[in-house]
């Protein structure tokens, strides 16, 4: 009997009968690799980080881009806008242009319109203000039709759209005048076609019956004048109401004189209103502007 055996503990087996034991077939233990004394103290490398950096700065610089843009898209929004001094003429331009279709034509040719008989005219120290009185106005006509061909043939190599045409009379009663606007592309060209007409030439008379001016017409004309207004170009003629045909301007320099008068005073006003620049423009900013 062995020692230990009441206590179920016993000794530990001999390392001989544990060397029988593997060599009856039980499986040895995997031999370790040799390593060598500075294995022990190695530390394996961390793994590298940089690429998280990367990603950082990436979602960083795209954050900030979208800041930018939202910050510049308020900014369009709110800050006031402003325009360039091309883009301030441009509309000051289209402003003007647009006036011989948007305006009433008792805008364009008012009832009454002032003008002035020179004081050297009445042989007077200053000079007296007269009214001339619109007769009617005529429809819209185009640049042919509405000029002599002299004329036409003028306006038409420098672009012209239609005329405008009313008809005056003088504070007397004496002297009818047809007023035309003539509609060109721009100054330019009102400039040009207004240096470039013939002496005598510009736009026809209107008649109207039934009026005091009734005998006016084309034989009746006396003198043209001609001035440019923006992009119109203000014409004029004038001769006597009552249809007397063409009279030698020396025979009475007073007629003359109050002829020019008249018909230069209706074109001045009517043509620095309808050829005025408007106020500069500009916009007071916001969303709405």
């Amino acid at each position: 009997m062995r020692p230990g055996g009441l206590s179920g503990g016993g000794s530990p087996a001999p390392e001989q009968d544990i060397a029988a034991e593997y060599q009856r077939g039980w499986p040895r233990p995997a031999a370790s690799p040799p390593r060598s004394a500075h294995a022990a103290a190695r530390i394996p490398a961390p793994r590298p980080v940089r690429w998280r950096y990367r990603v950082l700065l990436a979602g960083l610089a795209a954050a900030l881009a979208g800041l930018a843009c939202s910050l510049a898209v308020v900014a369009v929004h709110v800050l006031p806008r402003t325009f360039s001094a091309a883009q301030q003429q441009q509309i000051i331009n289209w402003e003007i242009g647009k006036r011989w279709r948007a305006w009433p034509a008792g805008r364009i040719f008012p009832a009454s319109v002032p003008y002035q008989l020179p004081a050297a005219s009445l042989n007077s120290a200053t000079a007296v203000r007269l009214d001339a009185r619109r007769v009617g106005i005529a429809a819209q006509a185009s640049c042919q039709a509405a000029t002599d061909p002299a004329a036409w043939r003028v306006l038409a190599r420098h672009g012209c759209r239609a005329v405008l045409r009313a008809t005056y009379q003088d504070s007397t009663g004496a002297f009818a005048i047809t007023v035309g606007v003539a509609v060109l592309p721009g100054l330019s060209q009102a400039s040009g076609a207004g240096r470039a007409l013939p002496s005598g030439s510009g736009v026809r008379a209107v008649r109207f019956a039934h009026t005091l001016v009734t005998g006016f017409g084309a034989t009746a004309r006396q003198l043209s004048t001609a001035v440019a207004a923006g992009p119109y170009l203000i014409m004029s003629t004038v001769g006597y109401a009552d249809g007397r045909h063409h009279v030698r301007e020396s025979a009475d320099p007073y007629d003359k004189d109050e002829m020019l008068s008249v018909a230069a005073g209706i074109s001045d006003w009517i043509g620095g209103r309808i050829g005025a620049a408007p106020p500069a423009p500009h916009c007071p900013g916001g969303p709405s502007c």
